[in-house]
Order: structure tokens, then sequence, then C-alpha cells
């Protein structure tokens, strides 16, 4: 797979705004903070800061997704997919991907499980002597106060209702390898 494929550029097109972070930038490599504990490494699964301005007016909502398109599957690998996020809100922190949700916007966000099947961020664990692998940090402006879905969902349907309802996106896309 081309390392430089954005699976983004086959949705329809739409307008971008900011987005920024303390945690992770374009082409810069991920923090320990941002990698996987999951298979024994000395990652801590912590999902970076993420900060967001000069979306749409008619923003109702936000979703926020991370994703690896160059994970060796025939779909990537969904890390993180959060929906319904107020239009009143405009940052995350970090750890706001922990497994308990507790940094997230009360009572309104959902967290989807990811590929792994954890409600959670799972950081980035891509096999040693690989290239490094793009992960896609993507806040969407919705339309939409809540996309109806239930936190049973898949981050792929969630993916289906982000085309329906978008207004606009915001990409941050840091990298990660492991050495042979």
């Amino acid at each position: 797979m081309s390392q430089s494929f954005d699976p983004y550029s086959l949705l329809p097109p739409v307008p971008t705004f900011e987005l920024r972070s303390t945690d992770i930038a374009d082409g810069e490599t991920l923090s320990v903070a941002q990698t996987s504990a999951i298979f024994g490494g000395p990652g801590q699964d912590r999902s970076p800061h993420l900060a967001w301005n000069d979306y749409p007016a008619e923003t109702l909502s936000f979703a926020v997704t991370c994703y690896d398109p160059d994970a060796l599957t025939v779909s990537g690998f969904w890390h993180w997919a959060v929906c319904d996020i107020p239009a009143s809100v405009n940052e995350l922190p970090a750890g706001a991907g922990d497994v308990d949700g507790k940094s997230l916007p009360a009572g309104a966000a959902k967290m989807l499980a990811n590929d792994a099947g954890r409600h959670g961020f799972l950081g980035a664990a891509p096999p040693p002597g690989e290239a490094p692998h793009r992960y896609m940090f993507v806040v969407h402006a919705l339309d939409a106060p809540t996309l109806d879905i239930t936190t049973e969902a898949t981050p792929a349907w969630l993916g289906f209702r982000l085309v329906a309802h978008a207004l606009a996106r915001a990409t941050l896309t840091p990298v990660f390898g492991i050495p042979a």
C-alpha cells in the first residue's frame, strides 16, 4: 500500500479548518504516550490533546477519529472514534480517550470501540520493521447535534454517518514505526 494515499480523498470534498495539538504534529513521530502498551511495549495508550477553531458557524456537533491507513489489512485500522461532541466544545485534553471516558464532554459524547474491540484510544503499534505508519487524527464538523448511533456501532458505520453530515474536516497526521 502506498503510504502517500489519503483515504479521505475518496470522500466528497468539504472545507478544512484548523486543528492543533500540544502533543502531535503533521509528519512528526508520536511520543511514547500515544503508542500502545497492549502488545507489551512501553506505550501509554493516551490520546493526544486536540483543539480546533475556524470551523463552520452552522456546526451542531463534532466527531473525532484516529485511523491508520497503512495497517496491513484491507480496511486499515481504527484506533479511536468519538461522536456527538457538542458544538460548544472545541478542545479535548490529553487522555480524553481513556477507557473510562471521564475527560469527554459529560452526558453527550459517545466513544465507540476501536478495531481491537476496546472503547478508548488504542495507541500506535505497527509491526517492527515496517515503514512508519500514519495516524490520521481527524475532527469532523457536523450538521447534526447527534448522529443517533449507539456505542456498539463500528467506526466504519460512524464513517458512513460522518460522510452524510460533514460540513468540514480538520486533520493532523503524525507517524510511528518500530525498527526491525
